[in-house]
């Protein structure tokens, strides 16, 4: 108990740096909704209780509902040989790490073979669930999964709570090859990039992207000290950001001082 007192009053700077990300074209933005959905499916899901087990429910066929209107399969494995492909390049040049280097490509490999495994019906057995169904249908309502609206799903809801969390382990089961793809092509996509400080004018920055070369995400590390939000936007030529200020807990505005924070364009 007295520790738990002692990292609640830690002083206000040692708290960790804000990460923000701005994905630089669909694809990627596509990506960054997966991935962040699939963890949230996945903490929720360890809960015992029925609202845990919503939360979870609800993330799932949000995945559902991504991954149905576009081949994302397609575009993960497509991402899968490019990063593949970059890392062969490397296996001869001097000063590599050999033995990280075959693990990484040991984990692509297996990650693309259990991506072809599972074949372009993926989603079939999600979609033709009746019971998933109702749910996705009816969650298009405001409360529209009320116990008068879904009666069905209010009783499975207080199932017991490890048969609860089976059947959306194997609901997710079904999306495990594509959120672990995307995961993994996330976490190679962060590491690409070199971080470099730069100052915000006024609150705000406009910079030209290299030429040659296609950036997919940027990562901007802000000091949570400062007090600001950036507002993030960008294409392949240029990316813009303009810091704000909590004024307020239901209003943001615009920064004018000068403040510096660290930018990584990742590729």
């Amino acid at each position: 108990m007295a520790e738990e007192a002692q990292q609640a009053v830690q002083p206000e700077a040692e708290m960790a740096p804000l990460v923000f990300e701005q994905p630089l074209n669909e694809r990627m933005r596509t990506f960054l909704r997966l991935d962040f959905l699939y963890n949230q499916a996945l903490y929720h899901n360890e809960m015992q209780s029925q609202w845990g087990s919503r939360a979870a429910m609800n993330s799932l066929l949000d995945i559902l509902a991504i991954a149905a209107r576009s081949d994302v399969r397609a575009d993960v494995q497509k991402e899968l040989e490019r990063h593949l492909a970059q890392l062969n390049v490397f296996q001869s040049k001097p000063g590599v790490d050999s033995a990280r280097l075959r693990t990484v490509m040991s984990n692509l490999l297996r990650l693309r073979a259990d991506l072809v495994a599972c074949g372009s019906n993926y989603l079939a057995g999600l979609k033709d669930s009746e019971f998933l169904s109702s749910i996705r249908h009816r969650s298009a309502i405001p409360g529209g999964t009320c116990e008068f609206d879904l009666p069905g799903y209010y009783a499975w809801q207080h199932r017991d709570a490890g048969a609860r969390r089976a059947d959306l382990e194997r609901w997710a089961g079904a999306l495990a090859p594509l959120a672990e793809s995307i995961h993994m092509l996330l976490k190679l996509l962060r590491d690409s990039g070199t971080p470099q400080k730069v100052m915000a004018s006024h609150g705000q920055l406009q910079q030209n992207l290299p030429q040659g070369r296609t950036f997919q995400l940027l990562r901007l590390r802000l000091d949570p000290a400062l007090g600001l939000v950036p507002e993030i936007s960008g294409n392949r030529l240029m990316v813009s950001v303009r810091l704000m200020r909590q004024e307020a807990p239901d209003r943001l505005q615009a920064s004018n001082d000068n403040a510096q924070f660290e930018l990584t364009l990742c590729f």
